[in-house]
């Protein structure tokens, strides 16, 4: 059961992508930037694939600090 204590949108989860001028989204051509808002840890991606790489990184690295906490 989910704590009451915790916000749905945590902090830590939040990140800002940025697409490229040039990206053709409709096409299913994504590059651009992302950043996780908390450790301002950023990175430039080629695909939708690098994109969802980081974020998951992210967030599984941050599910392992909170379980040795």
């Amino acid at each position: 059961m989910k704590s009451t204590s915790q916000p749905s949108l945590p902090a830590n989860r939040a990140f800002v992508v940025q697409l490229h001028a040039e990206a053709q989204v409709e096409q299913g051509e994504f590059k651009g930037r992302v950043e996780h808002i908390v450790s301002m840890r950023a990175t430039h991606f080629h695909s939708l694939e690098e994109l969802v790489t980081f974020i998951v990184q992210k967030v599984t690295t941050l599910q392992e600090d909170d379980t040795e906490t």
